[in-house]
């Protein structure tokens, strides 16, 4: 498939719903224990529901953050089949919600790495969209260090979605200092951002990016993220928050656990778009 391939959800959508409707970011710290992950992970996802919430999206490494990076490797799923893939699709269909695993570690080619892949769940529990992440964070300052490229493998697709919610454009964490990955996707209706932000880089650029994305792609965008200090020492930004396609900050959660609901309006989203059509006058067709 090339790197434009868009894939569509295999419930059939005619068209987008032109009514509101609720939508959540989950924020977590999540740990090393998977079982112990999934368990808070279903609490924070039932409350979402509870306060009506019909698009639910957990942070990037909602299921391990473990002890050391290649933690992952042990828990890898082969693709469709393992218990965080099935509590996804069970979750979803018995809350008749859609349902995104901001990344899940899948089964790659390389035996020594994993593929970081962001998965959505229609409320019927059927997968509809998978997308491994492209860009690999890496990083050396002052005490910190990260490389993902030694246990991740990148993936090399572009990935949309149809949805009742309108087109989602699937993207995670560092994938947000990269523009040119949204413009490849075309018109979004809704951007989501699953991350692990760093304290140090989220406290200087994520509110930054996460709000120029949703702002120059005049679209939403749904921000969970990995808040809090883990086991393995290591501490993440947090601040999960949903944009508007006017760069407004609607709602957020700044430290802590929890669910980040807000009301998205395709109704406002359009009369931005026929007021400002930024988008119909992109004039440089590279991406």
């Amino acid at each position: 498939m090339s790197n434009d391939t868009t894939i569509r959800a295999e419930v059939a959508v005619e068209k987008k719903l032109k009514n509101k409707f609720r939508a959540a970011a989950i924020q977590m710290a999540s740990g090393s224990s998977v079982s112990a992950n999934l368990e808070q992970a279903l609490r924070l996802i039932e409350d979402a529901a509870a306060q009506g919430a019909k698009l639910v999206v957990l942070p990037e490494y909602f299921c391990i953050m473990g002890m050391k990076d290649a933690d992952k490797l042990t828990v890898m799923e082969k693709a469709g089949d393992g218990p965080i893939q099935l509590f996804l699709s069970e979750t979803a269909k018995h809350l008749g919600i859609w349902l995104v695993g901001g990344s899940v570690p899948l089964q790659s080619p390389d035996p020594g790495k994993v593929y970081n892949s962001c998965l959505v769940y229609a409320d019927d529990g059927q997968l509809v969209a998978r997308y491994d992440k492209i860009h690999l964070f890496g990083m050396k300052l002052r005490h910190e260090c990260y490389a993902e490229e030694k246990t991740i493998k990148a993936g090399g697709e572009v990935v949309t979605v149809d949805s009742p919610f309108g087109r989602i454009g699937l993207s995670i964490c560092y994938d947000l200092r990269f523009p040119e990955l949204y413009r490849m996707m075309g018109n979004v209706d809704i951007i989501l951002a699953p991350a692990a932000f760093t304290a140090l880089t989220g406290k200087a650029h994520w509110e930054v990016l996460v709000r120029a994305r949703a702002i120059e792609n005049l679209a939403y965008v749904i921000a969970p993220a990995q808040g809090g200090y883990h086991v393995n020492g290591r501490e993440t930004n947090g601040d999960s928050m949903i944009v508007d396609p006017w760069g407004t900050v609607m709602e957020r959660m700044p430290r802590g656990s929890g669910a980040v609901v807000a009301t998205i309006d395709p109704g406002y989203q359009e009369s931005l778009r026929v007021s400002l059509p930024a988008l119909d006058h992109r004039s440089l067709q590279k991406y």
